[in-house]
This record gives C-alpha cells, structure tokens and sequence, in this order.
C-alpha cells in the first residue's frame, strides 16, 4: 500500500511546511509516502466559490486512479481518537487492496464530484483549522497511527 497526501496549494506558511517535512520524513520509514501539491488557482477573484471549488474538484480528480481509496479530510467526516484512527489505519493495511488517498481541499472545500467519488470522509477536529496546517497536524496523526501500530512509545495512552 502507499498512502498519499493531495492538497490544494502549497505548504507556504515556514513553521507549518517545516512540521509537515518532519513528520512526511518520519512516516516514509513505515509506509511508501508521497505528498502532493496542487497548484492553487490563479485569477479566481471574479468567480464565486462553486466555481473555484468545480476548478479545484477537477484538478483533484485528476491526479486521483480508478483503484484509489479516496479518505477527504473534511469537517464534516468521522472524528476518531488516535487508537481509533489506528485500527482503522491498520484494517486497511491488512486488506492492501489499494492505494491510500487522503485529501486536503481548498479554503471553500470540495466540489460535488469529488464527494461523489470519495471513499469517506475523516474529521480532525470539530474546530476549523487552516487548510495548511491541517496538513501538518494529519501527517502527525498519520504518524502517532503508526507508531501504535507498531507498539512504539509516541503515543502515551
């Protein structure tokens, strides 16, 4: 299995991008890791939101397979506790059907179409946080998964 991260822009903010490149080097000692950055949309000041998401969605798509489980991170998804997230992790990976897909969308979310095609959906928080630094806070929590998995002393429980 290889799990990636797809968000929408890049990590620009120098703390937020430094703890994210902690914890994406961290993680590609358990799994195959990948992160991928989709350019965020130019000249989008005179289009509304669905627009920009619609724009966003289909750039989203493309870079997403057929075999692909497809996890969005929205505020609307399954919250877990680390263990939980753990086990959940932890199924998937004994099933090694497919590739692990998590997405991070834009500052107005996900279009239509990329609902339609995910798997699921995983909330962070009921807070709202900045779709930056959800990036960093998801791969810490990638990370902790992992060292549960594995029976390490990250996670103090």
């Amino acid at each position: 299995m290889h799990i990636t991260l797809l968000t929408v822009g890049k990590t620009d903010i120098p703390w937020v991008r430094a703890g994210l490149e902690t914890y994406v080097s961290r993680l590609e000692h358990y799994v195959p890791f990948s992160l991928k950055e989709i350019p965020e949309l130019k000249g989008v000041s005179a289009l509304g939101r669905e627009q920009i998401k619609a724009r966003e969605g289909e750039l989203i798509l493309r870079q997403l397979r057929p075999a692909d489980e497809v996890v969005l991170l929205d505020e609307h998804g399954k919250e877990f506790r680390s263990l939980e997230l753990a086990d959940w992790l932890g199924r998937r990976l004994n099933a090694s059907v497919r590739d692990l897909v998590f997405v991070v969308g834009g500052a107005y979310g996900f279009s239509d179409a990329v609902y339609a095609r995910a798997d699921g959906k995983l909330s962070l928080s009921k807070m709202t946080f900045s779709h930056q630094l959800v990036r960093t806070i998801f791969a810490e929590q990638l990370y902790r998964a992992f060292t549960i998995l594995r029976g390490e002393p990250y996670h103090h429980e």
